[in-house]
């Protein structure tokens, strides 16, 4: 019995639960739909991608940590990307997002963020061309699992790293100060506010959690598949489907919608082919909003 398509349904899954996590808490406290969060994935890829090759023209050729494909300047450069991604975010609200939710139309913001999309992925085709690149070109040889599922180290550290990562939200949302605050802002904004709740903190905290998450998702499709400027849009449906099958606002839920969204994406390669792999997110995405327009795990507005 083979069973690949589970190992690869839950690494597709990861990438889109850890983009999810930014698009359901960005819609929940901000009351709007983030089209361009995919792009800060394609932004934080290549900015892991530009610090790798900062370091290497540095130091030299470096070897990798065995048995992964890569070694400590991918880490090192993964943690500024995030870092730089999180502040574009941040910088992106301050800009425009900020002054036009100031005006109260909700449509405009959307509009607006499907603008910028437009400017930030056609920016990145601009700087580093449409030619597909990698981290690594090195080949890794899968290893056998049982059931006729095979995995490689770095997909094991990826999927180990997205679950220190869900974890880590996970404490903070329910642990601080802070991620109460984001939970009461989500809930009842009007209360937050009269309660005495630093909205503006709030917000920059959002930001900067999405942006960061969006580079690390990034990174993952870099490192599994290749860098794009496109890779973040082809991302969007899948992102936006696992965060309204999870429930807005929920972190555990945009991360099981994604692994949800991911192993039914694979496991229809598997069993009708890979042309409907595009049309899995929609129709999952169709019958939450017919059936549960709440999600697994939303709550409504208090």
């Amino acid at each position: 019995m083979n069973l690949q398509f589970v190992a690869d349904g839950l690494l597709a899954g990861s990438m889109i639960g850890l983009g999810a996590i930014g698009v359901t808490l960005t819609y929940s406290i901000l009351r709007f739909s983030n089209f361009a969060h995919g792009d800060f994935m394609a932004w934080g890829a290549y900015a892991t991608l530009a610090v790798v090759g900062a370091i290497g023209a540095m130091f030299g050729k470096i070897a990798p940590i065995a048995p992964l494909s890569f070694g400590w300047p991918l880490i090192v450069a993964l943690i500024i990307g995030m870092a730089a991604t999180g502040l574009l975010a941040l910088a992106l609200d301050m800009v425009l997002f900020a002054r036009l939710r100031a005006k109260g139309h909700a449509i405009i913001v959307v509009m607006a963020s499907f603008g910028a999309s437009m400017a930030l992925r056609s920016l990145l085709e601009f700087i580093f061309t449409s030619r597909p690149t990698y981290f690594s070109r090195a080949i890794q040889i899968a290893m056998p699992i049982g059931f006729g599922i095979r995995i490689t180290p770095d997909q094991i550290a990826l999927l180990l790293l997205t679950a220190v990562l869900v974890l880590g939200v996970h404490l903070l949302m329910t642990r601080t100060q802070t991620g109460r605050s984001m939970q009461a802002l989500s809930q009842n904004a009007a209360l937050a506010r009269i309660v005495g709740i630093d909205v503006a903190k709030v917000v920059r905290v959002t930001w900067i959690i999405g942006g960061g998450l969006a580079c690390v998702a990034g990174v993952m499709i870099g490192m599994l598949i290749q860098i794009r400027p496109f890779m973040g849009f082809e991302m969007l449906l899948p992102m936006f489907a696992a965060a309204i099958l999870g429930g807005i606002g929920s972190v555990p839920g945009a991360v099981l919608g994604g692994l949800i969204i991911g192993l039914a994406e694979a496991g229809a390669v598997q069993l009708i082919g890979a042309e409907w792999r595009a049309a899995i997110s929609f129709i999952i995405l169709m019958a939450v909003l017919f059936v549960r327009p709440i999600g697994l795990f939303g709550v409504g507005e208090r």
